[in-house]
Parts: C-alpha cells; structure tokens; sequence
C-alpha cells in the first residue's frame, strides 16, 4: 500500500472516528451513566468503608494481569470503529525505523503494523507478563522472519534495563494513561533513545476543546481505573511538557481526546 493510500484512509477513517465518539458521548450524556450512588460505591468496600482511590493506586499491573485473556476482545471493536488499529499502522509505517523500543506493548496490539525493510529489531515490554504471554502467542502465528526480528520481555518502563541511547526509535501506545508516574517513564525513554531518534506517542486523555467531554472522563474516571488499570483523564499535553519532549508533531483526533504524537529526546 502506498503511503498516500495510507494518509487518504488514516484521514477518512479518523474523521468517522470522531463521529462515532461523538454519538456515543452524546448517548451517554441522555441515556446514559451511573446514579450518584453507584458511582460512590466504587471508592468503598462492602461495608460502605472508604478504599484507596483507582486513580491514584500504584498496583496497576494486578489489573492487567486480570484482564489480560479478554483484553483483546473487550477493545477489538471500538479500535476498529475509531479507526485506531490504522493510527498506530500510520505512526509506525511513516515514522518508526531501526532499532525499535516499544513500552506498555501488553498484548501486541501493533504487532504487523512495523514496517519490514525500515525496522531492523523490535523489543516488546510490559510489566504484565501475562499481557506479554498474549503477544507471544500473536508471534508464534507470524513468519520466522518476524518472530527472528521480535523480542518480548518483562520490564518496568520507568526503570528500564538498556544503556543510554541504545534505540533508533521508542513507541508508546496507550501507556501513559496506564504508568504510575508517566512523566518519569518519558523520561527514561529519553535516556535510552538516541539523541537523534524518535519517540512515538499515540495516547488519550482530556480535552481542552470539550470541557462536557472532559467532565465526564472526570466524572467515570475511578470506575474505569478499576476495571481497565486505564486513567483516561490524565492531561497529556501537561505530562508531555513537564518530561521535557521536544515534540515535533502533534495531532489530536476524537474531539481532542486521541494525541498521534512524533517527538524526539531533549538533549
């Protein structure tokens, strides 16, 4: 496929994208959502006593190893509608080359997407091995050549375990919503990527176009903690600053809840 076959489809599915987040924003807003009530029992145990907050709670990785075996499934169909499965194949295919890095990989949910003459090595981490059993099992099915070019292995991405400058390109999607500290992780991205590679970044979060939108990822924040290990209303564009990225592109799609950003190391 050629790439402007590749940016004409990226552009028309992102903008059916946002329709479809749009009704659904909508639906719920009518329709839609939990009674006071419900959504106060979430913080509390059985006995009404209150439990430390889902946001805010540093044992993610329990959650992803819950979810692991039907994460795939659960979000298969809303990536699809949303046109993210050809955002992240757009990221890689026009930006991503060399010696790959990709944190948060959980079950391998850009496996395919790497292009094959400009990306020499890909190493898939998490800190769910289950979530990585997930990708292991997606790269038995693939061609030698894949599997020869892929290694996945258990790591923490804000102490990860390479030399500085060590990766052509790092690729992160859908993980800082998801890191305890995601300030700290792209900052360690920073020190294992070379000075003049690339971090790739497809992530979501608030917006600052639609502040009803934003209240409402406020509002279901701590139920959706607890069920994904996911904090969707983190403010990416502050996280991106205080890291210190220099960011040389940055696209928001989704009413400004989906960022597609290219960036490289501040050094």
């Amino acid at each position: 496929m050629s790439m402007s076959t590749y940016a004409r489809r990226f552009g028309l599915v992102a903008v059916s994208g946002s329709i479809y987040v749009g009704a659904v924003y909508l639906g719920i807003q009518l329709y839609g959502g939990e009674r006071k009530g419900q959504q106060q029992s979430l913080l509390g145990d059985d006995d009404g006593n209150k439990t430390t907050s889902y946001v805010f709670d540093p044992r993610r990785t329990a959650t992803f190893q819950k979810i692991a075996y039907s994460y795939d499934d659960e979000i298969a169909k809303d990536e699809f509608v949303m046109g993210i499965n050809l955002m992240r194949r757009a990221l890689l295919y026009f930006h991503a080359t060399g010696n790959v890095l990709e944190v948060g990989a959980g079950t391998g949910r850009n496996l395919g997407y790497y292009p094959s003459g400009s990306v020499k090595k890909i190493t898939l981490t998490d800190s769910s091995d289950k979530m990585l059993e997930k990708a292991n099992e997606k790269l038995r099915g693939m061609s030698n050549a894949e599997k020869e070019r892929h290694q996945v292995m258990v790591a923490d991405a804000e102490k990860l375990p390479f030399s500085d400058a060590h990766f052509d390109t790092i690729v992160d999607t859908f993980g800082l919503c998801s890191f305890d500290d995601p300030v700290a992780v792209l900052k360690e991205l920073q020190r294992v990527c070379k000075p003049n590679g690339k971090i790739l970044l497809l992530e979501h979060g608030r917006t600052k176009a639609y502040t009803g939108l934003s209240s409402y990822l406020d509002k279901h924040a701590e139920r959706h903690a607890k069920n994904w290990g996911c904090v969707w209303n983190r403010d990416i564009d502050n996280i991106v600053e205080s890291s210190g990225l220099t960011v040389e592109k940055l696209h928001n799609f989704h009413f400004g809840t989906t960022y597609y950003i290219v960036a490289k190391p501040n050094r």
